[in-house]
């Protein structure tokens, strides 16, 4: 799996393959963090993510949000998507990056990576100011690699997880240019 390919997600057949992939990235949330099912579960509702999915395009393509999808040797490997989010003033406008998911064979292999930065170009792409995302304390992968790509940890003062120290809340001013990108 050398040459990845990372493609917006337009046809049904590309939506079907992500629909697998969030439940899959659900799953694995339950396999790394069993003593959280109710927390995973209350994630799943308040996110309404099986009407999200059924109404595809309503959330994840222009100008409500974004969806890509990485392919190695045409095999899918994985999603990430960006979505709008209310908070800010009118001046500025933020994405959260949601739903990064890379299939347990291709780790390793850059596909985070690229998935991330071609969010992100998106995002700026896109006119927004600020990407942000929230990723639990054992995302080992996953949290060096923001950093790595410039993201920043802060804190927020509200919202359902902010004072959940399980939870890191990250951001990126894409303003400026990604660190690290290729």
């Amino acid at each position: 799996m050398s040459q990845i390919e990372i493609r917006t997600v337009r046809t049904e057949s590309d939506r079907e393959v992500v629909r697998g992939m969030v439940w899959a990235f659900v799953e694995f949330l339950r396999g790394r963090y069993p003593e959280m099912q109710k927390e995973i579960d209350a994630y799943v509702a308040n996110q309404n993510i099986a009407n999200q999915l059924a109404d595809f395009d309503a959330h994840f393509t222009p100008p409500h949000g974004e969806c890509f999808l990485a392919l190695a040797e045409a095999a899918p490997v994985g999603i990430v998507m960006i979505r709008p989010v209310g908070e800010g003033s009118s001046e500025l406008k933020i994405c959260e990056l949601n739903r990064m998911y890379v299939a347990p064979e291709a780790r390793g292999l850059g596909v985070g990576r690229k998935l991330c930065s071609r969010a992100v170009e998106e995002a700026r792409a896109l006119g927004y100011h600020r990407v942000q995302l929230s990723a639990l304390n054992r995302h080992v992968e996953a949290l060096p690699l923001y950093q790595s790509l410039g993201f920043e940890r802060y804190f927020p003062g509200a919202g359902h997880d902010a004072k959940d120290d399980r939870v890191h809340h990250m951001r990126l001013d894409v303003t400026s240019e990604i660190a690290g990108s290729e």
